[in-house]
């Protein structure tokens, strides 16, 4: 199902533990990392979407998280032809995202991989709040940036997450300050800084380099 401009509907996945780090997947059988993500299908909308790649992607049902807050509007990326089938190079240019930030209300052990006959990680890992963007692949990190630049406002600091309710809604969410936003990604990407914005440093660890990804030569089957 594509938009009259080319762009296939799509849900991104930041998901958040207890220590405000994200779930980042290993592709199957690949060395690609990435944040979950999925088609919505027809009639979805996209949180129902949302959901429903939560649990084919990472065995989470909708009672092991809480939904901090979504993306305004859709943000868009193309795909370079090597990654596009060719019957379908010509019409298909990318993806346009709707993006969730999620909080884990579960445990570790309820991520189930294998939740379904078609798996779509074979490993995971939690990764501080900025590094996928070091370790995306290229197309993808300008999306990337948005996303976690717009949502990072509702990051919730540690003392108010005892606040944070179980029933699906937010009653714990933060002023804009907090210790994941910084201003130099920020404007980067065109965003304006909110007045009352404390910059900080790059979270610990932000700066790693993970062995999967040591050139984009080696992304074989992204899913884009």
């Amino acid at each position: 199902m594509l938009d009259r401009d080319g762009f296939r509907p799509n849900v991104g996945i930041i998901l958040l533990n207890q220590r405000s780090q994200v779930f980042w997947g290993k592709r199957i059988r690949t060395h690609s990392w990435q944040f979950p993500q999925g088609g919505i299908d027809r009639g979805e909308n996209p949180e129902q979407a949302m959901f429903r790649e939560l649990h084919e992607e990472v065995g989470l049902m909708p009672h092991h998280v809480q939904v901090l807050a979504r993306t305004r509007d859709w943000l868009r990326y193309e795909v370079p032809d090597r990654f596009i089938r060719r019957d379908a190079r010509g019409h298909y240019r990318g993806q346009k995202q709707i993006w969730f930030l999620l909080q884990l209300v579960g445990h570790d052990w309820d991520l189930n991989l294998r939740a379904t006959d078609h798996p779509e990680f074979d490993a995971w890992r939690w990764n501080d709040y900025w590094v996928p963007l070091d370790v995306v692949v290229e197309f993808k990190r300008g999306v990337y940036e948005m996303a976690l630049c717009e949502l990072s406002r509702f990051v919730p600091r540690p003392d108010t997450r005892a606040e944070l309710r179980t029933d699906g809604r937010n009653e714990g969410r933060t002023e804009p300050r907090n210790r994941y936003l910084r201003t130099d990604v920020r404007q980067r990407s065109g965003m304006p800084t909110d007045a009352g914005m404390s910059a900080m440093d790059l979270p610990p660890g932000a700066s790693f380099d993970p062995d999967p990804q040591n050139s984009l030569s080696q992304a074989q089957g992204f899913k884009p």
